[in-house]
């Protein structure tokens, strides 16, 4: 899964902006969920799957920096990257872009430490880690 990325679009709803017409800051957090959750089901895993097997990712650093605002009904394009992966956690990288025009909006990372059920560390199982 490290040297992987994905793609997806997202179009900014009413529900995700604020007065100004802007999407909220908080939202930005749930975007980048959504850019894992592809990028781990482009590689076969789901969280679902995971979360069964007893295997959860609890974000431990969130990183973004806003350059340009995304509005109600922009199409966007979110690109999510491994950066980096160790024992026990996986650092991603993303860019969003507004499609029509590739307008830089926001670049962030994140840091995922691999936690059991009770939250202490534990190694990332191979089937999350997919082909090296």
């Amino acid at each position: 899964m490290t040297d992987q990325s994905c793609d997806i679009e997202i179009r900014v709803r009413y529900a995700e902006t604020d007065r100004m017409g802007y999407v909220h800051h908080s939202r930005y957090a749930v975007f980048l969920e959504m850019g894992r959750t592809e990028l781990l089901r482009q590689a076969g895993v789901s969280y679902r799957d995971m979360e069964d097997a007893g295997v959860f990712f609890v974000v431990a650093r969130l990183s973004v920096s806003f350059k340009a605002p995304a509005r109600y009904d922009d199409v966007l394009v979110l690109t999510t990257r491994v950066k980096r992966m160790t024992t026990a956690r996986i650092d991603h990288e993303y860019r969003l872009v507004r499609k029509d025009t590739a307008e830089l909006l926001t670049e962030a990372e994140t840091t995922l430490a691999c936690v059991d059920r009770e939250g202490s560390i534990i190694a990332i199982p191979e089937f999350v880690k997919g082909k090296p």
